[in-house]
């Protein structure tokens, strides 16, 4: 059918939609005739519009798909930086966490070292007093030592003194034994 068809068909349809019954904004026509006058007007178009009809549902196909390519790469993009985001999260946990636990380990080695400066300083002071003691001790010791001594010496010089006095006496009486007898 030559182009001037399908101006006719399209008049026609035009005729149709004016011959339908208007209700409010809305105009009642006849479908089927209508439908009827739509698969005339294609079956009219040349070739050429068909086949462009034909590519346009192809590149509108070919988007869709695209489209939807697109949409499942970035919906995978998206799954894979939350995975990420995710796993971020998780070793950032993971780091916050062996920081706690080193700064634990730090407190707990601080407070270790403090009790055992601490265990330090009351050893050194305990042998600082049981050697002050011991010293006492010993010196006390060496003070009665020195006075048992001193008491025994004195009472050996008495003895010793007692025994010169006596062989002086002893001398003296046999001396006036001798004198006496010689004369």
């Amino acid at each position: 059918m030559p182009q001037n068809g399908v101006y006719d068909l399209l008049k026609m349809l035009e005729i149709a939609l004016d011959e339908g019954c208007s209700v409010l904004k809305y105009t009642v026509v006849n479908k089927r005739e209508i439908e009827d006058l739509i698969d005339r007007i294609y079956a009219t178009l040349p070739p050429e519009v068909q086949e462009a009809r034909v590519l346009l549902k192809d590149k509108e196909r070919l988007i869709n798909e695209a489209n939807q390519k697109a949409a499942r790469i970035v919906q995978e993009a998206q799954d894979k930086a939350d995975r990420i985001l995710s796993e971020s999260d998780q070793i950032k946990a993971i780091e916050r966490e062996g920081m706690r636990i080193r700064q634990e380990v730090a407190d707990d080695c601080q407070k270790m070292k403090h009790l055992a400066v601490q265990d330090g300083e009351n050893t050194r002071m305990k042998a600082t007093e049981e050697a002050i003691k011991i010293r006492e001790g010993a010196e006390l010791y060496a003070e009665q030592v020195l006075t048992s001594l001193e008491g025994n010496l004195t009472q050996l010089q008495q003895i010793v003194k007692n025994g010169q006095l006596y062989m002086e006496q002893l001398r003296n009486d046999a001396a006036s034994k001798y004198t006496t007898m010689n004369r």
